[in-house]
């Protein structure tokens, strides 16, 4: 998109530029609370060496989420079409490095429900008991994985690009494969309840 391009909104303030039509105001606010995140990381669970090993089937290291990573394991089990999803999640994350440190802090479950709103405002961000630290593309992720509505297409977008521009592919690519490990592992540990 040109620097001149007539769509662009170059409002005073807006760090994060939309097209006119985007209707995404409350995910540029969640961008910029996320961005208020850098360098602010206070807790030693690290988040990124995590989803690195989750998703790339390792064992080694601090278990955030030990019954988490238990039924993400087990999740070849359900059925050839799962485990082949899974087998191919685990070899796009197995050649990645593991993340470099990052002294971000991370929320871990930044999605609408732990978003309170007010008058179209973002007034608060609550469930904070799984912070840590690691990269906030973390969040970012999470945000992407919630904005897949036509209305918010521009908003993933400027998500995605950047998720990219703070960890660059490989590493979204394995933040990516944790987001869906970790969204299947949730239908079937609920529907075995």
């Amino acid at each position: 998109m040109s620097a001149d391009h007539p769509r662009v909104d170059r409002r005073p303030g807006s760090r994060f530029r939309r097209p006119r039509n985007c209707m995404a105001p409350l995910v540029d606010q969640l961008m910029e609370i996320i961005e208020l995140q850098a360098g602010r990381a206070s807790e030693p669970y690290d988040h990124s060496s995590y989803a690195w090993r989750l998703a790339a089937g390792r064992e080694h290291g601090q278990d955030l989420a030990p019954s988490l990573t238990r039924a993400v394991a087990d999740l070849s089990g359900y059925s050839p079409v799962v485990s082949a999803l899974v087998e191919r999640l685990r070899l796009l994350s197995a050649d990645a490095p593991p993340p470099r440190e990052a002294p971000d802090m991370v929320h871990a479950d930044f999605k609408p429900d732990n978003v309170r709103v007010r008058d179209g405002a973002v007034v608060a961000v609550v469930d904070i008991g799984n912070a840590g630290s690691g990269t906030r593309a973390t969040d970012l992720t999470t945000l992407r994985w919630y904005t897949f509505q036509d209305r918010l297409d521009c908003a993933r977008s400027r998500l995605w690009t950047r998720i990219l521009d703070l960890i660059g592919w490989e590493q979204a690519a394995v933040l990516t494969a944790t987001q869906i490990l970790t969204k299947l592992e949730f239908p079937f540990v609920t529907a075995s309840r």
